[in-house]
């Protein structure tokens, strides 16, 4: 075996590596009698070492070397530029979440242990990267698991909560449920063709055989789960709002966008033959997840339970670029990805800052926010506006381009839905505006500040969202990469 070929995996040896320094970190550091200086050290060390290999990533994709296609160990692992570029964009999303979670973690009522929440985390974004590079069933596989056990833990990382235990243990159950049916598609795959590489699949498949077309609905149910699209969303809302704050974040924008790049690459190169009847199957998903999303939105006070269902509509929206596979839609699928993770992220670490001050997680709880809070309003203001496709936003953009990919891909009608949805959502997220400045509260929050660690999560959010839309050259650098997958 050429075990020099380990080398070719640079994005996940680094990271690995990340993993293993804060493994010593917190073992040397954080024990029962941790010192003010350890603590200032754990509180920095995973945000910077994730930075750095982010900043490694990214390096590689602006030099004339790292535009080329990279196999390994036969073709089972494969990385492309376009890859490396939504390993960064879910690298920046996680620097977020750990900035959101410092203050969090620090609070000794949530008994919170800090070296494992950023192992377990770390573990789960290594996860989505085998995901992301896998060309073989197999690799995506562990990947996918890999991704979803240490979530588990996550969801349920608050002992003294009993909605967190039980968030857990549905989104374990489901997870489990839909692994069961996407090995069992993976079987009818190997059965069928022999093999299971990407690269090979495609001219072997069958149009009219059976077991494929079975393999490909049950492939589509195991990852739209993880996507949480209708109808395998059952999970998501009481999830969310168990869930801590932090990780729900977390939930709802990394794992949720390397689900969907997954599928996008996936009914590309391995389902290509059949992609009249993906085509199919994806034009009702989106449409009953946009639909159904919005108008149980409308309906929820809590505001963890509103994000979960404005997720799972986010969710279809993002997935119209898989409509056809076209490189425009991959195009559009990345730049919408990276627009509503630096929204919705936005408006969790509003969510998670008020929390923590004031114990407060309903929408009602939100009346006069703008009296005691004003900047804090202005902020989620923003990032509701980006969310709802509200020009000048980001979002406004990033929906704009999805929509043009699936109209050029040749769905039309489908574009036409969505837009109906979005003027839906644009309702049911004015809702929370109208709560901030318009409805008054007799008890409204008290003033409060957000920590430092929030503050840069904040500022790293609104300059997404303001512009995210506005520098034209983020999509084109994006559209450079749109040529292999």
């Amino acid at each position: 075996m050429d075990y020099s070929q380990f080398l070719n995996m640079h994005d996940e040896i680094s990271l690995i590596a990340v993993i293993v320094i804060l493994f010593l970190a917190d073992l040397f550091l954080c024990g029962e009698r941790k010192s003010d200086t350890a603590s200032k050290i754990m509180s920095l060390l995973p945000t910077g070492l994730l930075l750095l290999q982010t900043i490694c990533i990214a390096s590689t994709l602006l030099c004339p070397c790292g535009n080329d296609t990279i196999e390994a160990f036969g073709g089972m692992y494969y990385n492309t530029p376009m890859m490396s570029l939504v390993k960064v964009v879910l690298n920046i999303g996680t620097i977020v979440v750990f900035l959101m979670a410092n203050n969090w973690m620090k609070r000794p009522e949530n008994q919170i242990k800090e070296g494992e929440f950023y192992l377990l985390t770390l573990s789960t974004l290594l996860g989505m990267y085998y995901m992301i590079s896998s060309g073989h069933f197999l690799m995506f596989f562990i990947g996918l698991e890999l991704a979803s056990i240490p979530m588990t833990a996550l969801i349920a990382y608050t002992k003294n909560n009993q909605e967190s235990a039980e968030a857990a243990a549905k989104y374990i159950l489901t997870a489990l449920f839909s692994s069961g049916l996407l090995l069992y598609g993976i079987s009818l795959i190997y059965g069928t063709c022999g093999t299971m590489y990407f690269d090979v699949l495609a001219d072997k498949f069958d149009t009219g055989n059976i077991l494929q077309l079975v393999a490909l609905v049950l492939f589509i149910s195991g990852i739209g789960f993880k996507i949480s699209l209708v109808p395998f969303h059952l999970w998501t809302a009481d999830t969310y709002q168990g869930a801590p704050t932090t990780v729900t974040g977390y939930l709802s924008v990394i794992s949720k966008g390397a689900a969907a790049f997954v599928l996008f690459t996936v009914l590309v190169k391995v389902f290509q033959p059949m992609v009249e009847q993906w085509n199919t199957i994806m034009l009702w998903i989106i449409i009953f997840s946009i639909t159904i999303a919005n108008i149980f939105a409308v309906r929820q006070n809590n505001i963890k339970r509103f994000m979960a269902f404005s997720a799972i509509s986010q969710a279809g929206y993002l997935v119209l670029g898989v409509m056809g596979g076209t490189p425009q839609g991959m195009t559009s699928l990345v730049y919408y990805l990276f627009v509503y993770m630096v929204a919705n992220l936005g408006v969790f670490l509003i969510i998670n800052v008020t929390e923590q001050n004031s114990g407060k997680v309903n929408i009602s709880d939100y009346n006069g926010f703008y009296q005691s809070n004003p900047k804090l309003s202005f902020i989620m203001t923003l990032c509701l506006f980006s969310l709802a496709g509200i020009p000048p936003f980001a979002g406004f953009f990033s929906k704009f381009f999805i929509f043009m990919a699936a109209f050029n891909a040749g769905f039309p009608v489908l574009v036409f839905i969505a837009l109906v949805n979005t003027v839906i959502s644009l309702y049911y997220y004015l809702l929370i505006v109208k709560a901030m400045y318009i409805i008054k509260n007799d008890e409204p929050v008290a003033t409060f500040k957000s920590d430092s660690y929030s503050r840069i999560g904040i500022v790293i959010c609104t300059l997404g969202v303001v512009l995210g839309g506005i520098i034209s050259c983020i999509y084109g650098f994006i559209d450079t990469f749109s040529y292999g997958l």
